[in-house]
């Protein structure tokens, strides 16, 4: 006899029977999220319907990610960057109003925390080539100066690697600092002009991009994390105009809004004003930050 509370299982008939099991989930948000994953993945097995081998290859790659994943790498947070994921949910939750700073990725090496450092303070412990002198402001979307904003600064060295890359090279804290703004709203330091670099690729995530003949390369950028009480924080990169792979970076984080120069300065006294050697670049930063609770665009 047919059983006709049992219904058969096949390929037509999965998604549905997946999804109703997740009916129960007492929390709505994960039983629309898992609805919502179930549904998507199954469209695109569907649409590609891989062989087994091709599956089980898919699993390894995502077993050997996070393998890879330690207390100084994280390949899955990469995985997620040259998928264009992490740009994406950033672009869905920091939705700004008019003249807010633009979010980027958080990047995989935020994965220590940032010395505290003084205004005029150097965050390039091992002596870069290109003196660099970055000075900027915290402003609210009224243009209003916020003092006491926190501002977390790293950035790789002018080889293109992190502190966490090379701790036999670099000292721990090289290329990060967390500034608080004046009573102005002004934060500067004195670092080195960061270059262009791959991402690692000595992973899953590398074996992906060279499998799909897409370059490893990000430009030349410093990130920012800009903070404050009664302000959104924003997360965002500030990129060198002119650097190399601005149109092609290998985690989809530039803007155009986000591209600044580090100009060449040749002056003796504005040099010694600032504590480094001359010439120098000079780059000029505002983040801009909205008010928590303003409505979302």
């Amino acid at each position: 006899m047919t059983d006709d509370v049992t219904a058969d299982i096949d390929e037509h008939t999965i998604t549905d029977a997946v999804v109703a099991s997740f009916a129960a989930t007492p929390d709505s948000r994960l039983r629309e999220v898992l609805g919502a994953l179930v549904r998507g993945l199954h469209t695109a097995i569907r649409e590609v319907e891989p062989t087994l081998a091709e599956w089980e290859h898919a699993i390894d790659f995502l077993t050997r990610t996070g393998q890879t994943c330690d207390d100084v790498r994280q390949e899955f947070v990469l995985l997620s960057d040259v998928l264009g994921i992490s740009s994406l949910v950033e672009n869905i939750n920091h939705r700004k109003v008019g003249g807010a700073t633009e979010a980027t990725v958080l990047g995989p090496f935020h994965m220590t925390v940032s010395p505290p450092r003084r205004n005029g303070d150097s965050i390039d412990e091992v002596g870069g080539d290109q003196p660099c002198v970055i000075t900027g402001r915290v402003l609210s979307v009224a243009g209003e100066p916020v003092p006491g904003a926190s501002v977390d600064v790293w950035q790789a060295d002018g080889n293109g690697f992190y502190d966490v890359q090379q701790p036999d090279v670099q000292p721990a804290g090289n290329g990060r600092g967390l500034f608080t703004t004046d009573e102005e709203g002004r934060f500067w330091f004195r670092t080195t002009v960061p270059a262009h670099y791959p991402i690692p690729t000595d992973g899953p995530v590398g074996e992906l991009l060279a499998a799909t003949d897409r370059a490893p390369f990000r430009p030349a950028h410093v990130h920012f994390i800009a903070d404050a009480p009664g302000f959104v924080p924003v997360t965002t990169h500030v990129f060198i105009d002119g650097s190399p792979y601005l149109d092609a970076d290998a985690v989809f984080a530039v803007k155009r809004s986000l591209i600044r120069d580090f100009a060449p300065v040749d002056d003796a006294e504005q040099a010694a004003r600032f504590g480094t050697v001359n010439p120098f670049r000079l780059a000029v930063i505002d983040l801009v930050v909205e008010p928590t609770g303003t409505p979302a665009p």
